[in-house]
């Protein structure tokens, strides 16, 4: 079985490693060239790895352009995971590797498919979320189910936190597949349309404070957009953001104390930024 692993971000990289960590090894490794996506959150680079383990690297501009089509084909690739990558991959792609392309998304479809999924759990009040790795259609996140792992929420979950369990997720179910992708094993179930739901994507916008919000709102928002995402923040005059990381709406030791419609917000750790 020939594998090849395309992606550009750290939960990626973290599949990569757990898997050579265990004596296993990819066939062909794809990432974006060097110059593209340099602000990217949490962008890293296959080049060391691929050095390390001998395994050809091949780098490019947009998962859809024809000459990654001609590479999987040349080195006749059976499965491609795409982990950690923000192009849809086109039909044409996905026709390409012999048994087909897996996908991760972190939530436990159907439900949450699109963007944001990490926010959106803390902003929704979720009590579990997790990560699904699929079998790519040409759907956004509707292909049938390879395997689940399921993440329970605290009820003070931050994004910090869950980024780093969603990144464990992918390890551990990238070493539940790994023996059932090698020995031609893998089943996919057919998701339960019934019970898909969709998140919208979320830009540094939706960090946006409002004074009509309450208590609540305000420390879920708080909490789904603090590190690495942009913060929650409030405008203290036309150019002046004040961006929260972190606080309480229970009286805790403060040096800003913001006011909404049901209560005042104690904030712990914050930043003033002029634009």
């Amino acid at each position: 079985m020939r594998i090849a692993f395309c992606t550009c971000v750290q939960i990626g990289l973290s599949c990569i490693e757990a898997i050579i960590a265990e004596g296993g090894k990819f066939d062909l490794l794809l990432t974006l060239h060097d110059h593209k996506a340099k602000k990217k959150s949490g962008r890293i680079y296959l080049d060391e790895v691929a050095a390390a383990t001998n395994t050809p690297i091949f780098k490019l501009n947009h998962i859809n352009d024809e000459e990654v089509a001609e590479v999987l084909r040349q080195y006749e690739i059976d499965w491609l995971f795409i982990i950690g990558w923000s192009q849809i991959a086109s039909a044409e792609v996905i026709q390409v590797p012999r048994k087909g392309i897996i996908g991760a998304h972190p939530t436990l479809l159907p439900m949450g498919r699109g963007r944001a999924a990490v926010p959106w759990a803390i902003i929704k009040g979720l009590d579990k979320t997790g990560v699904t790795f699929f079998k790519m259609d040409e759907g956004v996140d509707t292909g049938p189910i390879l395997d689940q792992y399921e993440i329970p929420l605290s009820p003070l979950e931050t994004a910090t936190e869950l980024y780093a369990k969603v990144n464990e997720a992918h390890v551990q179910l990238i070493r539940q597949i790994w023996p059932k992708l090698k020995s031609d094993a893998v089943v996919g179930q057919i998701q339960d349309e019934n019970q898909a739901s969709y998140w919208v994507g979320r830009t540094p916008a939706d960090g946006e404070l409002s004074q009509s919000m309450t208590l609540k709102e305000v420390d879920r928002l708080v909490r789904a957009t603090t590190h690495p995402y942009p913060g929650a923040y409030i405008m203290l005059d036309s150019s002046t953001k004040l961006i929260i990381w972190s606080g309480s709406a229970s009286p805790i030791q403060s040096t800003t104390v913001l006011n909404f419609i049901d209560g005042d917000y104690y904030v712990t750790d914050y930043e003033t930024i002029t634009l």
